[in-house]
């Protein structure tokens, strides 16, 4: 008795299957920006972990050479 109640709350499904074109066109494309925003921070991503490597790199090879001169 309650539970068809509840899932009426959150399920709409009309009568006139023409509703259906305009909200599987707007899941589409936030769909398309999701995977686009996600391939954007991945490579954003892959482009600082290269640039903190690369520092890294530096600042141990700075820390290598400062420690053979003092010897």
């Amino acid at each position: 008795m309650f539970q068809p109640f509840v899932l009426s709350l959150f399920l709409y499904f009309p009568e006139d299957k023409s509703e259906y074109g305009p909200a599987a066109i707007t899941f589409t494309i936030f769909v398309i920006g999701a995977l686009l925003t996600m391939r954007l921070i991945i490579k954003v991503s892959k482009r600082e972990a290269k640039k903190a490597k690369e520092l890294e790199e530096k600042l141990l090879s700075q820390n290598n050479s400062q420690g053979n001169s003092e010897h």
